[in-house]
């Protein structure tokens, strides 16, 4: 089994350091670690090198969360597999690479997603969404299986994900110019053309991330946005509202059990994800100033 593991990065910091250490020590070599790093003004580019990894480098203004990794796709060294990875996402055990390619024995898998774990530093908010959005169980999931699971039939996220090379070339890639979620965009692809995302619990990474209170609104404007541009994925698998009312009620209990004190933060961050998400799904009728000002990925709007 031939692979190649892609990470774009860009001002990688610390966390960098580790996560380099992890993916050598893996029991799975992969064939090429290739970085596409965005004009980091770090050492990210010069410790990459040292630990034997291929760097390309592309200007800042370049990075396109879809193109950039089809771009990756293209130049890397020919292979069955590629394993993407975030800078900030460190393997949890020298098995982590092996257990992700592993549902591949199966030939109808197209893509797998890895499981991610909370840092060890996170809050509870943090860390309860981690909990619930990646569970300890395995599972294979199929476009009749929407009934089930909603939009979440086509959850995927290439902090870690791995995806069968044929096929997401097949299904034309990943997007260019796209705001946001061009992992869901290729797993909805691919499960509309009869294929099957896998869930592999046991291939770990620590990832997360704590927001502020604005980056929190941001980032759900920026999901707002991807859907009210790619309406399909919600006709095809389903609204976001029965599973986002799902997570509200998991946190509160969560947190009553755990961070009683940090109830009202959450329930305030719920608001401000709701208003976040839903601005961004009008943001056809908003100025240009506006949502430039709202976005996270402002370059979206350059």
């Amino acid at each position: 089994m031939n692979f190649v593991v892609i990470i774009p990065t860009y001002n990688a910091g610390e966390t960098w350091v580790e996560s380099i250490r992890a993916i050598n020590s893996q029991v799975v070599k992969a064939d090429e670690v290739l970085i596409i790093d965005s004009g980091s003004h770090d050492e990210s580019v010069s410790i990459s090198i040292d630990a034997g990894f291929r760097v390309e480098s592309i200007e800042k203004s370049l990075f396109d969360h879809g193109g950039t990794r089809s771009m990756a796709v293209d130049i890397c060294s020919p292979c069955e597999f590629v394993v993407f990875l975030t800078q900030d996402a460190v393997l949890a055990d020298t098995n982590a690479i092996k257990n992700i390619l592993a549902p591949f024995d199966d030939v109808g898998v197209a893509a797998v997603c890895g499981r991610q774990l909370p840092r060890k530093t996170s809050s509870p908010i943090e860390a309860h969404a981690r909990i619930y959005n990646y569970s300890a169980e395995p599972g294979v999931r199929s476009l009749g299986d929407k009934k089930i699971f909603g939009l979440k039939t086509a959850f995927l996220s290439n902090s870690f994900a791995a995806y069968r090379v044929s096929v997401l070339k097949k299904v034309g890639g990943f997007p260019d110019n796209v705001i946001f979620a061009e992992d869901m965009y290729v797993a909805a692809k691919m499960l509309a053309a009869g294929y099957k995302i896998s869930y592999a619990a046991e291939a770990c990474v620590y990832h997360s991330h704590y927001y502020s209170i604005r980056q929190e609104m941001r980032r759900y404007f920026d999901m707002g946005v991807f859907h009210a541009r790619e309406p399909w994925i919600r006709q095809e698998l389903g609204g976001v509202e029965g599973e986002g009312i799902k997570f509200v009620k998991s946190e509160f209990r969560y947190l009553l059990k755990n961070a009683f004190w940090q109830i009202p933060e959450g329930m305030l961050r719920t608001l401000i994800r709701y208003t976040g998400f839903r601005l961004g799904l009008l943001e056809r009728f908003l100025p240009l100033w506006i949502k430039r000002m709202m976005a996270m990925n402002k370059g979206f709007f350059s």
